[in-house]
């Protein structure tokens, strides 16, 4: 055995999207890039703000000795005090620097999060579909994640979210905008899923978390906004990255920020701080926080992304596809004609389409359709796409 029994499972379990990302490699290797169609991947196509490289480049140009140095493992001061004041401002919560931690990306938050809150068993509670990723991040703490239905429009079932609360739950995770269907939750349904969290605190006698993933918090459409969380629910976590809002993925930038006015503030604050060091994050990267302080409130042309939703919309609705039309992220999360999405996934492959299946978010019937690509990549897709459709009718 060359590696241990758990990640050899995982290995076998790994997610679609890469999968199909690693496909679309060879399959361009064979037919040529500008002949393969794919959506496999939420890797932002936009260039960041231009600002980005002239604040990257005057950083690095003023950075004294010292300056590539250790700092707490919570980050910079100047910089959790930059992002406080815009969530201040944004979100209108009397937040400070002392309640934000800055990571490796959404996915470090996360994990961090997790490994200060989770003791063995904890369970984990997440609205599906969903982002497959938090099956291990929960693994990796100990804890298990247990996935609850959606409407069928993707709204919040508050019923099956109350049927899955035992004395083991510890947190709830909601994405909104959500990966892989883009809906964006309803202020109406974040309080009323505070209120559930609140009695059923107080019922196990116990505090359950609620944990916002907000990655796609800035690309939204139709003149959208995402609603705070910190005023849905006293103990709220909020874990987000620059990532697709600024688009660097690669930098692994972000930062966790908790409601000032949660009950064990402190305690969670120092977990944090504590698990950033100990998972081998120790601090998030030192160059990229001094960028991202002097962005807040940036983001690249959401429009553009709006453009390619309404294209791609436009172009299934027409050939016959059945889905909700999403209102942030960049992703579309259609119907397949048939119940085995895997098997429709892999027709739409014959077309040199990849898209990943709903199996994969736990949302089986449906495929995923990431639209951060050229629009010439949507529009030459059509074809494919409608050949495929009508193979089903």
């Amino acid at each position: 055995m060359t590696v241990a029994k758990k990640i050899e499972g995982f290995i076998e379990k790994s997610s679609w999207i890469r999968k199909m990302f690693e496909e679309g490699t060879r399959l361009k290797q064979q037919h040529g890039a500008d002949k393969v169609f794919d959506f496999s991947l939420g890797n932002p196509n936009l260039s960041p703000p231009k600002q980005f490289n002239k604040i990257l480049k005057e950083t690095l140009t003023t950075v004294g000795d010292g300056g590539h140095g250790y700092m707490p493992n919570t980050g910079y001061p100047q910089v959790r005090d930059a992002i406080a004041g815009f969530l201040q401002a944004e979100q209108n919560v009397a937040i400070t620097g002392e309640e934000i931690t800055m990571t490796c990306g959404a996915a470090g938050a996360l994990n961090i999060v997790l490994k200060a809150i989770l003791d063995p068993e904890d369970e984990v509670i997440t609205p599906a579909p969903y982002f497959v990723e938090y099956n291990f991040y929960a693994n990796n703490h100990g804890g298990t994640l247990k996935t609850v239905p959606t409407r069928d429009d993707f709204a919040l079932d508050i019923n099956s979210l109350e049927d899955a609360i035992s004395d083991k739950t510890n947190a709830v995770i909601i994405n909104s905008p959500n990966t892989p269907t883009g809906k964006v939750y309803s202020r109406e349904e974040l309080v009323t899923l505070g209120e559930l969290l609140l009695t059923k605190s107080r019922e196990m006698g116990r505090t359950i978390y609620l944990i916002s993933d907000e990655p796609y918090r800035k690309i939204v459409f139709d003149n959208l906004t995402v609603p705070s969380i910190f005023d849905c629910y006293q103990e709220t976590i909020l874990c987000t990255s620059y990532s697709k809002d600024i688009s660097i993925p690669g930098e692994r930038i972000g930062f966790v920020a908790i409601n000032p006015t949660a009950e064990y503030k402190k305690e969670l604050q120092a977990g944090i701080a504590l698990a950033n060091r100990i998972l081998g994050f120790v601090n998030a990267p030192a160059l990229m926080q001094r960028v991202v302080a002097q962005m807040q409130g940036d983001s690249v042309d959401i429009d553009q992304y709006r453009k390619k939703r309404d294209l791609l919309c436009d172009g299934l609705a027409h050939c016959g596809y059945d889905f909700f039309k999403p209102s942030g992220a960049f992703y579309l999360f259609p119907k397949a004609p048939i119940a085995d999405d895997v098997a429709f996934v892999r027709d739409l492959q014959d077309e040199l389409i990849l898209v990943v299946p709903g199996s994969g978010f736990g949302g089986p019937g449906h495929f995923r359709i990431a639209y951060c690509v050229n629009s010439d990549t949507i529009k030459n897709a059509m074809p494919g796409f409608r050949r495929t459709l009508e193979k089903y009718r």
